[in-house]
């Protein structure tokens, strides 16, 4: 049987070696934080120059579609649902610019248990599409592996009510990477799902920014008509 102190130990290395010079574990755990933060911001360096014009694209098509009454629905699993939680509120409720409707669809634990115990977890995202979304609406999803099913069954649901779909990978994009249900989809090429998910957050963070120059652009020149 296998010891709870044997199971944990090569998490807590200086507390099993009951080593008394915590020197050099702080010099490792300084090293260790150093080297993710300089990956991190090289990733996300390397993912802004790659999908910069993609991304001003996307945001403004998203911004004509907000324009004209369109809504925001975000979609993901696990961590990544908290993204799309979050996503949705920096459209919802900016801290600046013009607020747009906006909602995440992993958000109401009622509606995604009753979905996925009544007709199955790879529709809780399309049953919703299709009680919400109209045409001309924007759906983004976000995936670390590009593989969820439900996230693919929403999408296409999407494509088929004519939305502005965005999908934002990782790894090498998956099946969200070759569908042709996505209008953008932002690939971050890494195999850390943490810096993935890290630039997943800047890359959204640069659509909203995007969205909101040419919200504010295209309002003062055209007396609110996109």
């Amino acid at each position: 049987m296998v010891s709870e102190s044997e199971e944990t130990g090569f998490l807590y290395p200086f507390i099993d070696a009951e080593e008394r010079d915590a020197a050099p574990l702080l010099r490792d755990l300084a090293a260790s934080a150093r080297s993710k933060a300089a990956e991190s911001a090289r990733l996300q360096q390397a993912s802004i120059e790659e999908w910069g014009p993609d991304l001003d694209r996307a945001g403004e098509r998203a911004a004509r579609s907000f324009a004209r009454g369109g809504r925001l629905y975000t979609l993901g699993n696990g961590g990544s649902s908290t993204d799309a939680a979050t996503l949705a509120s920096l459209f919802s409720r900016p801290a600046c610019g013009r607020p747009v409707p906006a909602w995440s669809l992993a958000a109401d634990q009622a509606v995604v248990t009753a979905l996925g115990n009544d007709v199955g977890f790879d529709l809780i995202f399309s049953r919703q599409i299709i009680a919400h979304a109209k045409p001309g609406d924007v759906a983004i999803a976000l995936s670390t592996s590009g593989n969820s099913d439900d996230l693919l069954t929403a999408l296409a649901e999407a494509r088929v009510r004519d939305l502005l779909t965005i999908g934002f990978a990782g790894h090498d994009g998956g099946r969200m990477a070759v569908t042709n249900d996505l209008d953008f989809c932002f690939t971050i090429r890494s195999q850390s799902i943490h810096r993935i998910q890290e630039s997943h957050a800047l890359l959204g963070y640069r659509l909203w920014a995007v969205t909101q120059e040419h919200l504010a652009r295209d309002t003062s020149t055209s007396g609110g008509q996109l």
